[in-house]
């Protein structure tokens, strides 16, 4: 229900656009999802027929909810990787034209409707978390995300802390040593290229001298257990700083690695229990599936609740 307030007639659309895949659905201003269906990004093709398709796919769904009974269609959420803006999205270079995509506009335009909430999809998700899953109840918590790229987000008194620019917890592009100084003035994002599920993947399969992906690493026979067990170092070692200088109650660890919990999970707990003074509960995060999709759903939901209040 938007902001703990009566639930209102009718149902929000949310859309997540993801590097290969594009999530869309349509939910309740619960929050709970009626339906959901997935669309290749085709990120070679360029970004606006991702973003066309997307839209055309949405109302296609919006009208299908209708049939069925769902009412008005009353806002939409969508979400992307990195620093949504009206004129482009920043620190999103997995899709070619994506920095110069004016997303808010073209949604506002495709989908008909002036309330379109955008913004970066990890922070949706924890807000999805934080409402409805494994950080519900806390008044500081973490939400880290582990797949083709790496971020975290830190929830206080339920909302997202986004920093001065929209970039607070951006820690792929944190340094790993001295040698990495130049950063992301080189166009470089240190952590992530190390502990990101693509390079993952490519520094495994350069080991062995055959293409790999992230989940082959954690069952290939040939790879010695040293290369995981190195990974974790570096991923446990950079999580426990964070709960050493952020302070949550909890951390909710969720994206595609999480497919791979049983190894993970372990690591960053003991780390996180051996080194930072108030060890926070490292748990899954509940929606591992569909959490930014559920996250967009939130930010409509709060766009209606919104309008509703002026």
């Amino acid at each position: 229900m938007p902001n703990g307030g009566t639930a209102l007639d009718g149902f929000v659309l949310a859309i997540d656009f993801g590097g290969t895949k594009i999530a869309l659905g349509s939910a309740g201003t619960d929050g709970e999802l009626l339906f959901a269906e997935r669309l290749e990004t085709h990120a070679d093709k360029g970004a606006e027929q991702a973003v066309e398709r997307a839209i055309e796919a949405a109302l296609e769904l919006a009208e299908r909810t209708r049939e069925l009974g769902g009412g008005d269609c009353l806002a939409a959420g969508a979400v992307s990787p990195g620093i949504v803006e009206e004129q482009g999205v920043l620190l999103a270079p997995n899709v070619p034209g994506w920095d110069a995509l004016a997303l808010p506009r073209l949604l506002r335009s495709g989908l008909g409707m002036a309330s379109v909430a955008v913004a970066n999809d990890v922070n949706a998700a924890a807000l999805a978390e934080t409402r409805w899953g494994a950080l519900a109840d806390t008044d500081v918590g973490l939400f880290l995300s582990l797949g083709t790229g790496v971020k975290a987000a830190l929830v206080i008194g339920g909302n997202v802390f986004t920093g001065a620019h929209g970039a607070a917890g951006e820690i792929g592009y944190s340094l790993r040593g001295p040698a990495d100084a130049p950063g992301f003035a080189a166009g470089n994002a240190p952590f992530e290229e190390y502990v990101g599920g693509r390079a993952l993947g490519k520094r495994a399969g350069a080991q062995l001298g055959e293409r790999l992906s992230a989940a082959d690493v954690f069952s290939h026979p040939d790879l010695p257990a040293e290369f995981v067990e190195e990974w974790l170092a570096e991923l446990s070692m950079n999580v426990a700083n964070l709960a050493i200088a952020l302070d949550p109650e909890r951390i909710a660890v969720g994206g595609g690695l999480m497919a791979h919990a049983e190894t993970i999970l372990p690591a960053l707990r003991d780390r996180v229990d051996a080194i930072v003074p108030f060890p926070p509960a490292v748990v899954p995060a509940r929606f591992l599936q569909d959490g930014a999709l559920r996250g967009a759903a939130a930010l409509a939901i709060d766009a209606v609740a919104d309008e509703v209040l002026r």
